[in-house]
């Protein structure tokens, strides 16, 4: 469990079956629940790549190689659940930036982006929204900046994930989310909106909600953003 600031002002995480968590309202406690860990295949799938990854990390990566990570490592700040500044190593970025690839079947300009990125910052996103979400195809109307780093190379993508609908109230919602499909980055850029399939199904006047991210053509991936519509 992480606690900051005195009398316990912010906590994240789980002990002696009470859980901590936050959100618009504040703080707040709950009972600790253990998730049905239901191994469905697209999990298993992410979990194979990551446990591929680590194992390339050891044995395909030569030291330079890990080094170069290691520096970008260093360069990336990030943080954990209560916002504080937490490092990174260069295994978890190397895991962290080529995992969605895997995920999303990108193969250019190579499959496993194995050299570090010489560029030390996370890719640029402007951020996507949902021109509309059309329930009787569930496809999503996807708009985006098509001058943003990852458009304008092959190798780069715009990767969507959905969640499952919700009533038009709720917009906080935190997950889970499914990958749905990707808009691939070439030389000549994607015209903005195009489609996505929802990888739920959903029905007008459902919330949808999405996570998108982008992937650069050098490994680097961006922060998620949210974007959510009524099902119309």
């Amino acid at each position: 469990m992480l606690i900051k600031g005195l009398l316990a002002s912010q906590m994240s995480g789980s002990i002696a079956g009470i859980t901590a968590s936050h959100n618009a309202g504040g703080q707040y406690f709950r009972s600790r629940s253990i998730p049905v860990n239901p191994t469905t295949a697209r999990q298993s799938a992410v979990r194979g790549a990551m446990s591929t990854l680590a194992v390339r990390w050891a044995t395909v990566l030569t030291q330079l190689q890990r080094d170069a990570w290691e520096v970008y490592a260093l360069a990336i700040p990030s943080s954990n659940a209560l916002g504080d500044a937490h490092q990174l190593t260069g295994l978890n970025w190397y895991v962290a930036c080529n995992t969605p690839r895997i995920q999303a079947g990108i193969i250019l300009p190579t499959v496993y982006i194995d050299n570090a990125p010489t560029i030390f910052t996370r890719a640029d996103l402007t951020p996507p929204t949902i021109v509309s979400a059309t329930a009787a195809t569930e496809i999503l109307s996807m708009a985006f900046a098509n001058t943003d780093v990852w458009a304008t190379a092959v190798g780069g993508a715009l990767l969507v994930y959905c969640g499952l609908p919700t009533s038009a109230a709720v917009q906080g919602y935190k997950g889970p989310y499914r990958y749905s499909g990707k808009i691939a980055g070439a030389v000549v850029p994607p015209t903005s909106p195009l489609p996505i399939t929802s990888a739920h199904p959903f029905g007008v006047g459902n919330r949808v909600h999405t996570f998108v991210r982008a992937v650069t053509a050098d490994g680097r991936i961006s922060p998620f953003f949210r974007a959510t519509s009524l099902g119309i």
